[in-house]
């Protein structure tokens, strides 16, 4: 058994979180994945929404699979230009402003240009404003500081940033001795990267998997309609590659896969449920169950499209989801043996 290098994945974990990519303005991460994959005798294609889809023919053509992960990642838009010369967000995707309170970010214009900048409190001095500490932090109250010489609406404009511009945050990346692994955007990149790592194995050792199997690096899901479509009649199956959700009453660590068995959708298929925790018992791969309460995936999005398929859930564990995360290379590891045998596996009875 030839598993994917974890640390190779790692690096390439690395490689796509510094790539800005919110939901909305993914090009650049698409365009990383597709020269990834150029070297690799793959068909891909893209959707017209701008994700990536990847097919690899198998020995049943009649019945497929698909498996997705997503590039696209919280964000921001400019929402309003103030006549200080700071400007207010729009957030893109499911997160709240305390988690992003200090975070540097880059402005990127519709002309391509690109500006650093911080997230701040507009009450940030705690010598000149007396609630700088109890302050809601909210739309009203939060800012971008942008690191140019201005101070009025006018000069910012000059600069060409507008409303609807893209901001996106600095990952702030650290691979650690001890095996973790520290960023934004964890959610999704390391499924990203372990989705591609898996194809280069199938490629590179010649496995013949047993049914076609396509891979899509969807785009939109933050948002929450990123793998509902360009799902083949064929598809039988169709499993996301997402984060496993960490807390209070959770079972989902950073050194295990997580198995999802529900989430805000509902539950997931029971018979490939089943199926993927018979893999990870007979291969000796660490996972957990687990309800992720507050949640939505590429799958729960494909069925609710009206896809007529059997739908599952898994993924590397991940602390302190859409903040600034956090796994270890054993999650990384034990996700991707777990992927590796379910390619090659039969499916649901």
């Amino acid at each position: 058994m030839n598993l994917p290098n974890v640390e190779e994945t790692i690096v390439l974990i690395k490689k796509l979180v510094e790539i800005p990519s919110p939901s909305g303005n993914t090009e650049k991460v698409i365009s990383f994945v597709e020269e990834y994959l150029a070297d690799f005798d793959v068909q891909t294609k893209r959707n017209r929404k701008g994700g990536l889809i990847v097919t690899i023919p198998g020995k049943e053509t009649t019945k497929h699979r698909m498996l997705t992960a997503h590039v696209d990642t919280l964000g921001a838009m400019v929402k309003e230009i103030k006549p200080s010369g700071r400007l207010k967000l729009d957030l893109i995707g499911g997160f709240k402003f305390n988690a992003i309170e200090g975070e540097y970010c880059q402005i990127e214009t519709s002309s391509g240009k690109t500006f650093n900048g911080t997230i701040l409190m507009h009450q940030t001095s705690v010598h000149v404003y007396k609630d700088a500490g109890s302050a809601e932090r909210n739309q009203a109250n939060m800012e971008v500081r942008i690191d140019e010489k201005v101070s009025t609406a006018e000069q910012v404009r000059e600069l060409g940033i507008e409303v609807g511009d893209f901001v996106s945050l600095d990952p702030r990346v650290q691979v650690l001795d001890s095996g973790y692994i520290k960023s934004r955007h964890l959610d999704d990149k390391a499924s990203v990267a372990i989705l591609l790592q898996l194809i280069n194995n199938v490629v590179k050792e010649k496995i013949e998997l047993p049914y076609t199997t396509h891979f899509l690096i969807s785009n939109n899901e933050e948002i929450g309609y990123g793998g509902n479509s360009n799902v083949t009649a064929e598809t039988v199956e169709y499993l996301a590659v997402d984060m496993g959700a960490m807390g209070d009453g959770q079972l989902t660590d950073e050194y295990t896969a997580s198995i999802c068995v529900k989430d805000a959708s509902g539950p997931y298929h029971f018979g490939l449920r089943k199926n993927l925790v018979k893999l990870a018992e007979e291969y000796g791969v660490g996972y957990k169950l687990d309800i992720y309460p507050y949640y939505g995936s590429d799958a729960s999005a494909a069925i609710r499209a009206g896809n007529d398929i059997v739908h599952g859930l898994i993924g590397p564990g991940i602390d302190s989801s859409h903040a600034y995360e956090r796994t270890h290379k054993d999650s990384i590891e034990e996700t991707t043996k777990l992927l590796w045998h379910y390619l090659q596996a039969d499916m649901v009875e």
